[in-house]
């Protein structure tokens, strides 16, 4: 069964009867007019049918915990829904812990996770009471054995390893190989269990965590994963007598970026992972965990696009023809970050018959500042309006003020109706945070 991870574009998208492209039943060509760009456009129905897609993958096997990797795009509106739809979610920063908070979430369904948390992040997470924490290192262990006697909680943990799974996507992105700054190394688990049991009375240590990288077209690594979880886990109960049985597996399920991509569905992985836990636990005469699940970019990213305005071209002699838009790097640093590549159409007018290869440029002050290249578009015209499709991941979540830019406004589209859920940045807010000595003034 295909899911909505495995295609380009949202769920809704359509061409209506003005010959522009149509999104959760709203016109993008009116949204651009009504909002300006560039603008973030959320699909409701396509992020909530993902999330229905996960549950129902899943349904065969009840013990399992859907935790929404929140890096991929933290809003309080998104939160809400996605919290609706059943998930908890996983965090790795104060700002997405109290996003979540403020938003009214149940932080028992919080999972903070991350390979540095300072010592004020580690203490919200405890006076928040966070359902858990993912331990990273010796470093972290440390600091929350101290908090959990200064506050007299006893704190839920799991200890983050890194099982030496290489998957292959891009190197940036890869978080289970052994060379990596994530997790306890497999040859640390027993120092690591031995501190906590030796001096740690207040931590519960729950079970174990591994991640192996983002954008995963394999399934292979997710069995192998799961096996090397829940043996390390057999280990730990056989040798300490710790009744540990929970496994965190992460997320990273890849998505349709381009017509070149080929995820695997929801249900592959979800078989996959279902038969490494029964082949495993037979093998070892054990009983099946808990699990927990981190999808981010396969939950949010189809439902996103983004849309610009086009503004000036360039033609090189004997060379590529450029297009600028009024976004850009700032807005999505991905393809100047990774190389990343996105399928564009035109939004207005789109059954053009005249088409050109163009290269499309962003408005930044840097010569990587390009969206995508040699692209076949119709003849675009000033004041065109391009969308990019799959931006609902870090996209947002890694824009920046480059160029002392306003960050855009992100709306959510659904039944024909659509609402602000992050307004457009003013200069006020770029200049909120600057200060001007008074020996200056």
């Amino acid at each position: 069964m295909k899911t909505t991870n495995q295609f380009t574009k949202p769920i809704t998208t359509v061409i209506n009867s003005k010959n522009n492209l149509e999104i959760g039943g709203c016109d993008l060509v009116d949204l651009a007019k009504n909002y300006g760009t560039p603008l973030y456009v959320i699909d409701e129905k396509s992020l909530r049918t993902i999330c229905q897609e996960y549950k129902n993958a899943f349904r065969e096997y009840p013990k399992t915990n859907f935790m929404y990797a929140s890096k991929a795009l933290c809003t309080s509106a998104l939160s809400k829904i996605i919290s609706d739809e059943g998930f908890g979610f996983d965090v790795v920063s104060g700002g997405e812990i109290y996003t979540l908070k403020n938003a009214g979430i149940n932080m028992k369904n919080v999972l903070f996770n991350g390979s540095n948390k300072t010592f004020e992040e580690l203490e919200m997470a405890v006076q928040y009471d966070i359902g858990r924490i993912s331990v990273d290192n010796f470093y972290e262990l440390e600091l929350l054995n101290d908090l959990t006697i200064k506050y007299s909680k006893n704190v839920n943990i799991l200890l983050r390893i890194t099982p030496g799974i290489e998957c292959h996507t891009h190197e940036y992105i890869q978080t289970g190989h052994s060379d990596s700054k994530f997790g306890f190394d497999l040859t640390q688990i027993d120092d690591a269990v031995n501190f906590i049991k030796n001096n740690c009375k207040k931590l519960i240590l729950k079970g174990l965590h591994a991640h192996i990288g983002s954008q995963i077209f394999e399934t292979q690594v997710y069995y192998d994963e799961v096996k090397i979880l829940i043996n390390e886990l057999t280990n730990i109960k056989n040798k300490y007598g710790i009744s540990v049985d929970e496994i965190n597996i992460g997320g990273g399920l890849g998505v349709k970026y381009t017509e070149d991509d080929n995820p695997p569905s929801i249900f592959e992985i979800s078989n996959t992972i279902i038969s490494s836990i029964k082949d495993c636990c037979k093998e070892l005469n054990t009983d099946y965990p808990m699990i927990y699940l981190e999808p981010g970019r396969s939950i949010i990213s189809t439902a996103g696009v983004t849309l610009y305005t086009v503004g000036s071209q360039k033609q090189v002699p004997n060379g590529r023809k450029y297009i600028a838009v009024d976004g850009g790097m700032a807005d999505n640093p991905r393809p100047s970050m990774y190389q990343a590549k996105y399928h564009v159409e035109v939004a207005n007018n789109v059954n053009r018959t005249n088409s050109e290869v163009v290269t499309v440029a962003g408005r930044y002050c840097e010569s990587g500042d390009i969206l995508v290249k040699d692209v076949d578009l119709p003849m675009l015209e000033k004041n065109d309006i391009l969308c990019f499709f799959n931006t609902g991941a870090y996209n947002y979540s890694m824009s920046s003020n480059y160029n002392r830019t306003a960050k855009p406004a992100m709306v959510l589209a659904n039944s024909g109706k659509t609402d602000i859920i992050i307004k457009r940045e003013t200069f006020d807010d770029i200049i909120r945070n600057d200060v001007i000595p008074n020996r200056l003034r």
